[in-house]
């Protein structure tokens, strides 16, 4: 189990560009982490456009923003597309970066249980520790929550 105040732990993952982000590569920035299950799914698209339309606020406080799901990247280009976003999504079918996190954990719907990645946010401060951890997102208010909780730059 991850908690706040602690280490975010490091992960190596590739985009629908197919660019290779480490959190390593991000020290000395905040970092939106966000964890979502599944390309163009009703919340899932919700969550990822208004994170579009909050992108250029993120962009001018110097915040990055990368999204995780366990899609794969020609989803996660289909995806990116369709909706115009502007940050990375890393795709993670191997399931090493919602493991790590803690994030891929049994879910029931419909009665019937199985396993899948459970909506959650990490906000990563400058020195790489998990300042905030953000479960049950709204993803319709999760940009505007995430944005005020995040210190202006001085």
């Amino acid at each position: 189990m991850i908690d706040e105040h602690t280490p975010a732990p490091d992960f190596s993952g590739t985009d629908q560009h197919e660019i290779t982000h480490t959190l390593a590569q991000y020290r000395g920035h905040w970092v939106v982490l966000y964890f979502y299950p599944q390309d163009d799914t009703p919340g899932c698209t919700t969550e990822a456009c208004c994170i579009r339309d909050a992108y250029p606020e993120f962009r001018s406080r110097d915040i990055v923003v990368l999204g995780v799901s366990t899609d794969d990247l020609e989803s996660h280009r289909a995806f990116s597309q369709k909706y115009s976003l502007p940050f990375p999504i890393i795709a993670d079918p191997g399931k090493e970066i919602v493991q790590r996190y803690g994030v891929w954990r049994k879910k029931t719907a419909h009665g019937k249980e199985y396993m899948g990645t459970v909506r959650t946010t990490f906000l990563i401060d400058p020195a790489g520790l998990i300042a905030h951890i953000y479960e049950n997102v709204v993803p319709e208010r999760h940009a505007e929550l995430l944005l005020s909780d995040i210190p202006d730059k001085e």
